[in-house]
């Protein structure tokens, strides 16, 4: 099989593994950003520590890492606008998606989206790049938990909500 097309395989399947919607976020000195990313995975609860991996080619990689802070936001099934704002298909402007009235300081003064499932501020702790991708690890120190909402994954390449039937009582 040739590189390409064990590559475009590859992206098939990885199409094919749901995954939770997530909008990044940073500001400091660096400037203000975020992206949408689904490749975030927990490593570890001693410290508490997730992984993210962005694309290495992205321009907000400088900022990122200037930055050293980020906030990981789980979206909620109603935030799908909200994914697609930060994933670029919509057309808005970075400094205009912060304007929006959903937008908080978390306490490592990160921007925390309000309705979040979760949202959890951290430190950037290593770096590494892997093939196309850089590989974020972070010390997470703040954690925002929701009571409320369902989950929104990314499945065969759309957005997708996973809606929790309640309970029933007898």
């Amino acid at each position: 099989m040739q590189h390409d097309e064990q590559r475009l395989r590859f992206r098939d399947a990885m199409a094919s593994l749901s995954a939770a919607v997530n909008v990044i976020t940073t500001d400091g000195d660096a400037g203000r950003c975020g992206i949408t990313a689904t490749a975030v995975c927990s490593v570890t609860d001693t410290p508490p520590s997730v992984m993210v991996c962005l694309n290495a080619n992205s321009a907000m990689n400088p900022v990122f890492q200037g930055n050293g802070k980020l906030c990981i936001n789980v979206l909620n099934h109603e935030q799908e606008l909200m994914a697609r704002h930060f994933a670029g298909m919509t057309g808005m402007a970075m400094e205009e998606r912060f304007t929006l009235s959903c937008w908080q300081k978390g306490q490592l003064a990160q921007p925390v989206l309000k309705e979040a499932l979760v949202s959890l501020e951290g430190e950037i702790s290593q770096v590494q790049t892997i093939g196309t991708h850089l590989v974020y690890l972070v010390e997470i120190k703040n954690i925002l938990l929701s009571q409320e909402g369902h989950g929104l994954i990314y499945f065969k390449r759309r957005f997708h909500p996973v809606l929790i039937e309640q309970e029933m009582t007898v």
